[in-house]
């Protein structure tokens, strides 16, 4: 049974059901837990936390009724303990500046990042994962990406190869929501499409850290142990008992490509899903867009006109051209050359304008060669006579750091 108390009532041996508060803004990313460290308990009472769900059921009650909740009566849970059904997409919340969506994407992509590699670690040591605790993570992913769009993918997008197992899984999360949305799926799909992005890759957890960071080309013998992750994540996600279907389908096949030469299945064309569709696309375009042991990632436009050489072999076209209308053709962070020989950098999509007008903070004089002092132009405003002749490589140019352009400081460390 649960009942709610003070976080002040709370003792060791108790199981907290709920914090009261998101995840977000408590020192834990796990919903529910047996409250066995002192230490814990501590991090709760200095959170001062309003109110905490306790299952009674699982740990200790109350040992009587505290005069300061005697009027909490038991009730039935505000969340089921198991895996929640379908719900609607998340509710975006109130709207937020630039500066303060920027500032509340990196909080929450550090976080995820923290509780997605709680959870991998937990699978990698045979414990099954929360589907509910999961959920609460993609909710939470998605609400950004339904207010801030592009901001949340950008940032997921600057991950460091220490953290990429964890920050990929966090970006084809944001990625598969984003698309889905795209795509006019029911919001019950929506959330399925996130939970599959954000687990489909738990296989990893599988494979040996050290052929997974390899700066080097892998063996044979160390390809074919990557390339078991997909279905060794599957066996994972069935072990939890009670997982969206669509969870299982993309992990197991996000892999496959049209022309059947991809793993575990080399299914073709219809005989691949949907879902598994759009996790190809995302998985892929996250994975080529990123700093790696290996290389270095591309850039987002120069990956998306990758991509497109593969369609209908490898990925879904239709499909694809709805991932390119969510992104933009330059995406957030590109190097572009204007017509006024300056290079700049997007920093917005902005909704209902052409896909081949962003808005950009220029910041360099390619006559003069030197950098100059910023300024953001919208490129779809009119009377504007700018516009965007080339993508460029940061590299030519010798610059170092073009995020902080748009991105500030380091999105994730």
């Amino acid at each position: 049974m649960l009942k709610k108390i003070t976080s002040n009532e709370l003792v060791l041996g108790m199981y907290v059901e709920r914090l009261g508060r998101s995840w977000l803004d408590t020192p834990f990313w796990t919903r529910s837990f047996l409250l066995e460290s002192p230490a814990d308990l501590e991090r709760i009472r200095a959170a001062r936390l309003c109110e905490v769900w306790i299952d009674t059921a699982r740990g200790l009650a109350l040992a009587e009724p505290a005069s300061a909740c005697a009027s909490f009566a038991a009730v039935e849970p505000p969340v089921a303990n198991a895996a929640p059904a379908p719900a609607p997409a998340a509710h975006a919340g109130p709207a937020r500046s630039r500066e303060e969506e920027m500032a509340h994407a990196r909080r929450l992509l550090e976080r995820s990042r923290q509780a997605v590699q709680t959870m991998f670690d937990e699978a990698r040591m045979g414990k099954a994962l929360s589907a509910a605790q999961a959920y609460e993570l993609v909710d939470d992913i998605a609400a950004s990406v339904l207010r801030g769009g592009d901001v949340l993918l950008g940032l997921a997008r600057l991950k460091t190869a220490d953290n990429y197992t964890y920050m990929h899984s966090v970006a084809v999360c944001a990625l598969m929501t984003a698309l889905a949305r795209e795509l006019g799926l029911a919001p019950e799909q929506v959330r399925s499409a996130g939970l599959a992005g954000l687990l489909h890759d738990i296989g990893k957890m599988a494979v040996p850290s050290a052929i997974l960071n390899k700066p080097g080309s892998l063996s044979e013998v160390e390809f074919s142990s990557v390339r078991a992750h997909a279905a060794a994540g599957h066996r994972m996600l069935i072990e939890v008992g009670d997982i969206d279907p669509v969870a299982l389908d993309v992990c197991l096949h996000h892999h496959e490509k049209l022309d059947g030469s991809g793993y575990p299945k080399g299914l073709c064309g219809e005989e691949i899903s949907l879902y598994a569709r759009m996790g190809a696309i995302c998985d892929v375009y996250d994975a080529i867009t990123s700093n790696r042991p290996y290389k270095k990632g591309w850039c987002p436009a120069e990956s998306l006109r990758r991509m497109a050489a593969w369609r209908g072999g490898h990925l879904d076209a239709r499909l694809f051209a709805a991932f390119v209308k969510c992104l933009g053709i330059y995406p957030l962070g590109t190097l572009v050359r204007l017509q006024s020989e300056r290079l700049a950098v997007v920093v917005g999509q902005a909704a209902g304008k052409t896909l081949t007008s962003p808005t950009v903070r220029v910041f360099f004089s390619i006559r003069a060669g030197t950098c100059i002092a910023p300024c953001v132009i919208d490129l779809a405003a009119p009377g504007c006579q700018e516009r965007v002749v080339s993508t460029e490589s940061a590299e030519r140019w010798g610059l170092l750091d073009v995020d902080r352009y748009w991105a500030g400081e380091p999105a994730v460390a």
